[in-house]
């Protein structure tokens, strides 16, 4: 499996220092900024939004890393992420003011836009149960830390004391009323789970600033969909107590997509023949539709795809091809370099509102025989197929240039993935 240029940028850092014996000796190793910038550019060297992110190094030895300064990170292994909550189904439809016009609701390309949004929309407001009025926008941006100490869990049981001492935050948005300031990390693609720090350094920044409550959000925009976690710290010295409180999630809605629509869609499918492109390796068709809304704002290349999302480049490929494959995503090559855009279908589709929009993806999904018939399967028994059965059904459908097993069954996910996006979209039972 081809490795990424941070995979291959931190083997050369392990090689050259010592890192992995002073965790198993000392629980802990301090590089510096300037000994990362030899190898690659910092930035982009610790940005690990993910565990999916993080190179093959650090998940070989269950290894992380965290600032402590401007110039120096602490690697150790210690849980640094949260696995996102199960989203829940009662979702409020909320409607985008008429006065606004700059803002292109089928065309939010930002965190700020989304953010912005959100207000304007009253959804922040609603989410914290005051009047409108009550909030007023403060403040976002890079920021120091300033000087904090706590403790983070290790993989060994023990905990590691950590000291921060101006360090650089980044806040997306903030809303303050006379009670509280909620500090807000947004992003604009589901995920199954994120760094604490994004949270947590804000918060101990803050909580030494003012003499209010401080709320911190996780604040996702993606698919018309707004969706709010709030956090609270059980023990502000304790980075790892971390507490979901509550969630709320709102939908720019034309429309609810109900059972009926779905089975529409399902049994009037007319099927395409296999397209000579890499089967999909893309379990999250969330994240397939999070990337179709940023190429249609713009053209990217593998390498800025991989930014945008803080995974690798492979990810980018099983993306974009995912997309290739539906019909959605094109790929033409700039100056030698390979750029992705939307399709005639994908820019069709990505202008439609939610309902339609929902709809034509299950269609663009079910009209390739293997989706077909595992959708078909569970419209028959009302329980998803095993793998064996979803394998089965793959190896009668002429799949392009599939041919071991393992990649069989790897595949498969992706299609049990993409099935329960569509049972999903509406809370009855198919």
């Amino acid at each position: 499996m081809n490795e990424t240029k941070n995979d291959n940028a931190w083997n050369k850092i392990f090689a050259q220092y010592d890192i992995i014996e002073e965790v198993q000796d000392n629980g802990q190793y301090i590089i510096s900024a300037k000994d990362i910038k030899e190898f690659r550019e910092p930035r982009l060297m610790v940005k690990f939004d993910q565990i999916t992110s993080k190179p093959k190094k650090f998940k070989e030895n269950h290894l992380s890393i965290l600032p402590i300064s401007r110039r120096e990170y602490i690697i150790s292994n210690f849980d640094s992420h949260h696995k996102l909550e199960s989203k829940i189904h009662n979702t409020m439809n909320v409607e985008f003011p008429n006065c606004v016009e700059s803002i292109d609701i089928n065309n939010i390309y930002s965190e700020s836009i989304a953010l912005n949004s959100a207000s304007a929309i009253g959804i922040i407001s609603d989410f914290f149960d005051v009047n409108k009025n009550e909030l007023i926008a403060t403040v976002n941006g890079k920021k120091g830390s300033g000087k904090f100490d706590f403790k983070v869990d290790r993989k060994t049981g023990d905990e590691l004391n950590v000291k921060v001492s101006n360090s650089q935050i980044e806040v997306d948005g903030a809303w303050e009323s006379w009670d509280f300031l909620s500090l807000f990390e947004a992003k604009l693609d589901f995920m199954d789970d994120f760094i604490i720090r994004q949270l947590y350094y804000p918060f101990r920044t803050f909580e030494q600033i003012v003499n209010k409550e401080i709320r911190n959000v996780f604040f996702i925009y993606s698919n018309n969909q707004f969706s709010l976690y709030e956090y609270f710290f059980d023990d502000k010295f304790d980075y790892n107590s971390i507490k979901l409180t509550k969630q709320s999630h709102y939908s720019l809605y034309d429309g609810e997509v109900e059972l009926e629509d779905v089975t529409g869609v399902y049994e009037s499918i007319n099927m395409v023949s296999e397209p000579k492109t890499p089967f999909p390796q893309a379990n999250s068709f969330g994240r397939v539709i999070s990337l179709c809304e940023h190429l249609k704002s713009e053209k990217l290349n593998k390498q800025q795809i991989a930014e945008k999302y803080s995974f690798d480049e492979r990810q980018s490929d099983y993306y974009t091809n995912a997309g290739i494959y539906l019909d959605l995503i094109k790929k033409e090559n700039i100056n030698r370099v390979a750029f992705f855009s939307l399709t005639e279908t994908g820019e069709k589709i990505f202008n439609l509102f939610y309902k339609e929009k929902q709809l034509e993806l299950v269609k663009c999904i079910l009209k390739h025989e293997v989706f077909y018939k595992v959708f078909k399967e569970y419209v028959k028994t009302g329980e998803m197929p095993s793998k064996h059965v979803i394998v089965d059904y793959m190896y009668k459908s002429n799949l392009y240039n599939i041919e071991s097993p393992d990649t069989f069954e790897r595949r498969s996910s992706t299609i049990s993935g993409w099935i329960k996006w569509i049972l999903n979209l509406t809370e009855s039972e198919i």
